[in-house]
């Protein structure tokens, strides 16, 4: 039983940690499209698409799935600059 106990906390506890990445990693994206956007304008479509579709999906409370698709406009904007 305590076994099982501590299983559910650490899960409950991973989850937790998914849904803050979400938001630091759109506040991350929104600040590089601020200050520095890519100028190739089909990356930028892309990366606010990838930003968008994140955001839904974080909200949909599918937070693994979210910060996926949040790294891979990361990395789009990353391999941009």
């Amino acid at each position: 039983m305590r076994r099982l106990s501590l299983f559910i906390c650490s899960l409950l506890f991973s989850t937790a940690l998914w849904a803050m990445h979400c938001p630091a990693d759109m506040a991350k994206i929104d600040e590089i499209l601020k200050n520095d956007p890519p100028r190739d304008q089909t990356i930028l479509a892309e990366v606010r698409k990838l930003r968008a579709k994140g955001e839904s999906l974080h909200k949909a409370g599918k937070h693994d799935e979210s910060v996926k698709v949040l790294n891979e406009a990361l990395q789009l904007l990353d391999a941009s600059n």
